[in-house]
């Protein structure tokens, strides 16, 4: 079964670049009605933080849109409020609750099984890819595990922010995660939080390496596919879009029968094996009845006409738009080629005509209907997309803010 990924940022985005940045103020304070110097202020997905003053002021410069604010101090309980941006000064003052609960009671549990479950956290959170390779975690300890196997599901989430340091692209990111969660039945991951980015310092050779590796990881990412759609130049970007049907196979017997006919064979092979009877050598009607079982219950039909993008998006209003389709877009990215790691992993790749090149391909499936996303590519209902094949392959070491800016073609 090939894993199936459901990715989130939890941020509700959208950036008009042609408009003037709106300045958002106010002050934090605890219930006491202390002011908190130093509190971070942090908006989610972008490189954008503050730090209140010493008489606990803060101000930010946006830009018209929606964005989720985080407010943090050590020793208090993170606040997020979700604003939207339009053009007046918004004033909005804070209160910061105390967080009585403290870390070693919390994450510091003895537990033979953390290390495992934090290798197979990093895994699925941070990923597999080259990139990956050069991320890692500073404060693994934050992180709240819980592991049941009654369920067979992995959950994590932290309290505070957790710590990455992505050399590979010159980020150090810091994920509030509200919820991870690895369903090992299902094989469906997903995870929803804030993020904010800040430039990791580096000299200029590797500032200009970490620029290139930068626009590699956003071309062809699904924030690059939506970002295009909502431009109405996803072809120009290098975006074909098919559809991928995928229907019951006929030919495949219920699970009712075939459960039906393993268990009068199995009964029939162990009485026959008492006698001396019986040699199974994959001919027989037990081998044929497994092998029953072991067939997909689907099959997927890949239709190669183009679909359009204007049949699948619609103007929700000025700042959100909405994609909705049938059945599962099958998106192949033109102007990138898989890497041969993402190729050499089982499960993962996406089948594809024998005349295709060795183009990124992804599918995205659709949850709820219809999607809502903004210019830059964020969703506003991230529950609602399922992705497979390259884009779940690519996770948080291969993230970009959402304020990001590719290069211009031959810079």
């Amino acid at each position: 079964m090939k894993r199936l990924f459901i990715f989130s940022l939890f941020t509700l985005s959208f950036i008009a670049t042609f408009a003037q940045n709106v300045m958002l103020s106010g002050i934090i304070k605890d219930k006491r009605g202390e002011v908190l110097p130093g509190a971070g202020v942090y908006v989610s997905g972008y490189k954008i933080a503050t730090v209140a003053n010493n008489n606990g002021v803060y101000s930010l410069g946006l830009k018209p849109g929606n964005y989720d604010l985080l407010f943090q101090v050590i020793g208090y309980k993170t606040v997020t409020k979700n604003i939207i941006v339009a053009d007046k000064a918004i004033k909005l003052d804070v209160v910061l609750e105390e967080d009585a609960m403290q870390l070693d009671e919390v994450t510091i549990k003895p537990d033979p099984n953390r290390a495992g479950y934090i290798r197979m956290f990093t895994d699925y959170f941070i990923g597999t890819t080259p990139n990956a390779a050069q991320c890692k975690i500073i404060n693994p300890n934050v992180l709240i595990i819980d592991y049941s196997k009654d369920d067979s599901k992995l959950t994590v989430k932290t309290n505070q922010f957790l710590i990455i340091e992505n050399k590979a692209l010159g980020y150090r990111i810091k994920y509030q995660i509200n919820l991870f969660e690895w369903d090992n039945k299902t094989k469906i991951i997903y995870y929803e939080g804030y993020p904010t980015y800040e430039d990791l310092k580096g000299s200029k050779g590797q500032i200009k390496k970490w620029a290139a590796k930068r626009d590699i990881a956003y071309r062809g990412s699904s924030n690059h596919f939506l970002s295009s759609l909502y431009a109405g130049k996803s072809k120009e970007e290098g975006f074909i879009i098919n559809k991928l049907i995928r229907q019951a196979d006929k030919n495949r017997p219920p699970d009712s029968l075939i459960n039906a006919k393993l268990k009068q064979f199995r009964t029939a092979a162990i009485s026959s094996s008492e006698n001396l009877k019986i040699t199974l050598n994959g001919n027989d009607s037990l081998s044929y009845w497994a092998k029953q079982k072991n067939k997909p219950k689907q099959i997927a039909i890949l239709n190669q006409q183009e679909v359009l993008p204007d049949t699948l998006v619609k103007t929700f209003n000025e700042s959100i738009k909405s994609l909705n389709f049938t059945n599962v877009l099958y998106v192949i990215y033109t102007k990138e080629k898989e890497d041969p790691v993402y190729l050499n992993r089982i499960g993962l790749s996406i089948s594809r005509p024998l005349t295709m090149p060795d183009y990124q391909v992804s599918l995205i499936n659709l949850l709820v209907s219809p999607v809502y996303f903004y210019a830059n590519g964020g969703a506003y209902n991230p529950r609602s997309m399922l992705f497979e094949g390259y884009w779940s392959w690519e996770k948080i070491a291969d993230s970009v803010p959402l304020d990001y800016v590719p290069q211009k073609p031959g810079k």
